[in-house]
């Protein structure tokens, strides 16, 4: 089948974040909107026509998970990630964040450590201070190009740590962990007895032929692992709020599953049940064309930032449609990057310092649209700079 990815869809007035909220962010509304992590891609037709057909039944009630559903997600995790759950093990959540943020509030008490890599994505830092953890920090470092993870300083920091919040593929950064990599810090939290909570909401988005691998499929890790991932980002359904958690092992699995039940998260929506089991059992052609066409976007913005933006690093992305740039070679302080970005190359990008101090001087583009639109922001970019 053929899918339309060049096409402009007008999402203003819909209730859309990405657009709709965008002057009460950046205070105009006349920005390429790169910020959002959704896509501004239509949904899979197939998707589509199942949310139809359940829509053609006239009563929404309350929602009980057939079969089906956790045979979809099981069969997925299979096909994609290296294992394959058991449906018991499946705990729903109407999203990754929301089971993550309760896991930290559930497996630790106010003052325990939790261990992050930053820079990473903002909500790690609110499950951590918002509940009064201790945060500790394992900064990646970037070495030519390209982010590693300091081992020495995890392992320090690990020791001072209840759990260890894993990002996996990496948001901003982009980067996808090895399994050498995986396998180390599985190892050192296991040594040190290490919750893993591993953010997994990225792992369908990966190129050049590779694979993402969950922690939860190598040694003896899916024991102390609890696992979090959704269609919110690779079938763009985030505002379909349905997430799953897996977990293996069954005591943390009673504790989680009773929170989730005792706040009425575990039922979700009809349309987001109906969605999530389309996607899986359906959208595998559509997420192969997505993939095709992001790689093909990733490898213009590879080429522009290269020839047409020398002024500015982008760091390679290996997964996920995140584009992290540096643009501390203008010699601009971070207020006057995010000026830069509104006022004079009018685009909406998420600033670098939402992800901890370690991304000052950078910017994350989302460059999951219509090629036209990157076009138009390196044009944008490039007469910006011009102009300085």
């Amino acid at each position: 089948m053929t899918y339309d990815f060049d096409s402009i869809i007008s999402r203003k007035g819909s209730g859309c974040f990405k657009h709709d909220a965008m002057k009460s962010i950046y205070g105009r509304e006349d920005l390429l909107p790169l910020w959002v992590a959704d896509m501004e891609f239509a949904v899979a037709p197939q998707i589509i026509q199942a949310m139809q057909k359940r829509l053609d039944h006239p009563v929404f009630g309350y929602n009980f998970r057939l079969p089906e559903y956790y045979d979809a997600v099981a069969d997925w995790a299979a096909a994609q990630y290296g294992y394959r759950p058991e449906p018991d093990w499946i705990l729903d959540s109407p999203g990754v964040m929301p089971a993550v943020s309760l896991a930290v509030s559930i497996f630790s008490e106010p003052g325990d450590g939790i261990l992050i890599q930053t820079p990473v994505y903002e909500p790690f830092f609110k499950a951590a201070r918002d509940q009064n953890r201790t945060l500790l920090t394992n900064q990646l470092k970037l070495v030519d190009g390209r982010y590693e993870i300091d081992f020495d300083d995890f392992e320090a920091k690990l020791k001072q740590s209840r759990i260890f919040l894993l990002c996996s593929p990496h948001n901003p950064v982009g980067r996808l962990w090895s399994e050498e990599e995986l396998r180390k810090m599985g190892s050192l939290c296991r040594e040190h007895g290490v919750l893993i909570i591993s953010d997994e909401i990225h792992a369908d988005l990966v190129y050049d032929g590779a694979k993402a691998i969950s922690i939860a499929s190598l040694e003896d890790f899916a024991d102390f692992t609890i696992c979090c991932f959704s269609t919110a980002k690779s079938f763009n359904l985030a505002g379909l709020a349905t997430a799953a958690a897996i977990v293996k092992n069954p005591d943390l699995r009673l504790k989680l599953q009773v929170a989730l039940r005792n706040l009425h998260l575990f039922m979700g929506n009809s349309f987001g049940i109906t969605a999530v089991t389309a996607a899986y059992r359906e959208g595998r052609d559509w997420l192969d064309a997505v993939l095709k066409y992001l790689d093909g976007n990733r490898r213009f913005l590879i080429d522009a930032f290269a020839n047409e933006l020398p002024d500015l690093k982008l760091i390679h992305p290996e997964a996920t449609y995140l584009a992290w740039v540096d643009f501390s070679a203008l010699g601009m302080d971070d207020n006057e990057i995010r000026e830069f970005m509104v006022h004079k190359a009018r685009i909406a990008a998420v600033p670098g310092t939402n992800f901890g101090p370690e991304g000052s001087g950078f910017q994350r583009l989302n460059f999951a649209c219509p090629r036209s639109i990157l076009e138009e922001a390196v044009q944008r970019l490039k007469t910006a700079l011009g102009e300085l």
